[in-house]
């Protein structure tokens, strides 16, 4: 198995070699300096690749520039759980993951050693990330509906700083505003929501349970339930349009360099990106042209670029002069090349 990098507006590609044979890329992040990468499976050992030792397209040295980490403990079984969500913390000396069994993992790289496991939720933690650059707060969603805050000064305590209720379903992904203080999470009830740490509450009491019987990977979402909302929502605004199936889609806030992070986008099991207004909750482009599922999309910086990956095996990249709030509907530049995964 192996990991497609493409190279800044060049779009040159060359590939990684993945160190696992239960991979399916749950979790993947980076730091620059170093040029580190980290990425996750269905197993408890996390890699780490230095991309700055492979040359343009071509095949990393997998013996030269891996790394496994290993998340369990001497008490656990041989792949007893799976890394869904891996970060690095800001200075780039921890790792932060949630797993499939139910917690959080934080992993001193300096000290080479698992110094911290907390019971987080009662479900698959599918996501994480850390608030701000201080990397004091970090954010966790999970398919027990819930987003959690967690204030790394009191991780001793195994208990979170707050609880943000309000998904109808699991949690595929969080993103940060970057500020501390809001977030954006991507559930399986088919929306987005938009978060404000200050409105968090101490106790998940008032929990909805989710539909019976009804399993986001094989099965169309209730057309009965599109319409309901959590009694106790604490949400500040809702984004819907866009479809949440199959597989763990991610979503983000746009650039604050070149959008001042006024749009949420996100990839959709409709085979489009979606882009919402983050004020007016509108939909204001949608991206067309993959055949299959969009799991992940990622709008760059500082150019008017945005690219987007697909089950299809493709990577489309789309561009938008600097005028252009957005990139329009009609508008698209396909530089499509295959990804191995």
């Amino acid at each position: 198995m192996s990991i497609g990098l493409y190279r800044g507006r060049s779009f040159s590609f060359y590939t990684i070699q993945a160190l696992t044979h239960f991979f399916d890329a749950f979790g993947f992040d980076d730091v620059l300096i170093p040029p580190l990468h980290v990425y996750s499976s269905m197993s408890p050992i996390i890699h780490i690749v230095n991309v700055g030792t492979s040359s343009t397209e071509s095949y990393a040295n997998i013996n030269d520039i891996h790394e496994g980490l290993d998340m369990s403990s001497h008490d656990d079984g041989a792949y007893s759980f799976g890394i869904f969500s891996v970060k690095f913390s800001t200075d780039g000396r921890e790792l932060v993951a949630g797993s499939s069994d139910d917690s959080l993992y934080v992993y001193d790289l300096e000290e080479n050693k698992l110094t911290l496991r907390i019971p987080a939720h009662t479900s698959d933690v599918n996501t994480v990330t850390f608030a701000d650059e201080s990397g004091h707060l970090i954010y966790s969603g999970s398919d027990d509906n819930l987003c959690k805050v967690w204030d790394r000064r009191c991780f001793n305590k195994g208990q979170p700083a707050g609880i943000l209720i309000g998904h109808l379903e699991g949690i595929t992904f969080i993103d940060s505003r970057g500020d501390g203080r809001y977030f954006i999470s991507n559930g399986k009830d088919q929306s987005i929501k938009l978060w404000d740490i200050r409105k968090m509450s101490t106790k998940a009491d008032c929990s909805r349970p989710r539909i019976s019987g009804w399993d986001y990977r094989w099965m169309e979402y209730p057309s009965q339930a599109k319409h309901l909302k959590h009694p106790s929502d604490q949400s500040l605004a809702t984004y819907q349009g866009h479809s949440v199936l199959r597989t763990l889609i991610r979503c983000y806030f746009s650039p604050d360099h070149s959008t001042g992070q006024r749009y949420i986008y996100t990839g959709s099991s409709d085979n489009c990106v979606y882009i919402y207004d983050m004020v007016t909750g509108a939909q204001v482009s949608k991206l067309d042209c993959h055949q299959l599922t969009v799991r992940d999309c990622s709008w760059h910086p500082y150019y008017p670029m945005l690219v987007s990956s697909s089950w299809d095996g493709l990577i489309a990249r789309w561009e938008f002069s600097g005028s252009d709030a957005i990139p329009p509907v009609e508008k698209r530049n396909n530089d499509e090349n295959e990804n191995s995964s």
